[in-house]
């Protein structure tokens, strides 16, 4: 991976690549076509290519893979910013804001997200420089009800059900508890997350601060109810090292297909995956991370923005129009796709679970935005940098044997020096 604030050569040959391509394609009637440059693919890139041809004007899609940041570097380095960047994380918004690479924009009206997740995207200024065009829920557990009938309601009935067939599936009596795909650092960040708003919802947020405390008692608290729970012999399949080499896709397909773990936690986007790979006709269904108390548990959202490169006045067009509701009715019709906008209608979704979503959005009490993705410069997490490793090695010792009280003591002491060399916090 190449290191934070360095382009490898690579990185700059593919983004001058993409450049030129895009040039040469994307002309249509005596012009050249709007730019946009997105971390989606596959499943993702097919219906936002279905959004934008409605637009009134020739757009050309670039799929910039997971380290579009590198991207979009090179490609401002080199001169050639495509109009219009779609990110997933708003710290990259407010940067690029500072380092002036962007155009203040305005939603067309009518546009409305979550409180939470309106001031994410002001810049110093206070102009907005990015608007929400994509959501996702990431408070979900997903089960086969043939496998689990009654879900827990809150945190403690959680622990009991994993403690109750944890020992069952010691005894070789059935199946895991827990699927999880620790391999992937961002997955164990999104438990701690929701975790943590619902044990110290007032310092959620302030972890998002540069006076962060990363060593306080919020996030021991945290991590001492994470490692309650992922400490349970018999908690994972193969045990807390196989789920270290566990993907994310791994976790959904050991609970639909191979039936190996009777429930796994993630986003409104695991459905991708059960769709793919469930085993005979029965849906998984999903209930809500659970929280202290019955009903109220956390809902923790990501997020994908839009953004307009300085000068592109083609680009602040086509972004306006992405923020009216109807920019993203094939999306909705296709699914796979929750919009953050709370006045899209609940009706206008395809399928009854994204239906559910977006009443929990329009009615929920606190809607919380993905922590680490707030997170400043490299602390934000990727594979063996920032929070992320810091992560699974707090999994790895508690999965290992190591006291709760020693594994939580190494891991504020790891969060605090990376905050610190981020300018996040101590």
């Amino acid at each position: 991976m190449t290191a934070p604030g360095r382009l490898s050569r690579r990185t700059l040959l593919a983004a001058a690549a993409a450049g030129t391509a895009t040039i040469a394609t994307g002309c249509s009637n005596g012009g050249r076509a709007v730019q946009v440059a997105v971390v989606w693919s596959g499943g993702e890139l097919v219906p936002f290519r279905a959004v934008v041809a409605g637009y009134g004007a020739p757009v050309h899609v670039v799929s910039a893979g997971n380290d579009i940041d590198a991207f979009l570097r090179a490609r401002q380095l080199a001169g050639t910013s495509p109009d219009v960047a779609i990110l997933p994380r708003p710290g990259l918004v407010i940067e690029y804001a500072r380092r002036g690479w962007l155009s203040p924009l305005n939603p067309a009206p009518g546009h409305g997200v979550p409180g939470s997740l309106a001031g994410l995207l002001r810049g110093d200024d206070g102009q907005r420089y990015g608007v929400w065009v994509k959501a996702a829920h990431k408070s979900l557990f997903w089960h086969l009800p043939s496998m689990l009938p009654q879900p827990p309601a809150t945190w403690d009935e959680l622990v009991l059900l994993t403690r109750r067939l944890a020992a069952r599936a010691r005894r070789d009596d059935g199946p895991a508890p827990l699927a999880i795909g620790a391999a992937d650092g961002w997955v164990l960040t999104d438990w701690f997350e929701n975790v943590l708003a619902d044990v110290a919802p007032d310092g959620y947020d302030a972890l998002a601060e540069p006076s962060a405390d990363w060593q306080g008692r919020p996030v021991r608290e945290a991590l001492d109810r994470l490692a309650e729970i992922w400490s349970i012999d018999g908690a994972f399949p193969g045990g807390g090292r196989r789920a270290l080499l566990t993907q994310y896709e791994e976790s959904v397909i050991q609970v639909v297909h191979t039936r190996r773990a009777v429930t796994v936690f993630e986003g409104d986007f695991a459905d991708g995956v059960a769709r793919r790979f469930r085993q005979g006709p029965e849906e998984p269904a999903t209930f809500r991370f659970p929280g202290v108390r019955p009903g109220d548990g956390p809902l923790i959202v990501g997020g994908d923005a839009a953004v307009a490169f300085a000068g592109s006045r083609a680009g602040v067009d086509l972004v306006r129009w992405l923020t009216d509701a109807a920019a993203f009715r094939p999306w909705l019709r296709a699914g796979g796709y929750l919009s953050p906008d709370v006045t899209v209608e609940p009706d206008g979704y395809a399928d009854p679970l994204r239906q559910r979503l977006a009443r929990e959005m329009r009615t929920a009490g606190t809607v919380r935005f993905d922590l680490s993705d707030r997170l400043p410069g490299p602390f934000t997490g990727s594979d063996g940098v920032g929070i992320w490793p810091i992560m699974q090695d707090f999994f790895a010792d508690v999965t290992d044997g190591v006291p709760a009280a020693e594994a939580i003591r190494r891991t504020t002491k790891q969060l605090a020096a990376a905050a610190r060399d981020a300018g996040g916090g101590r």
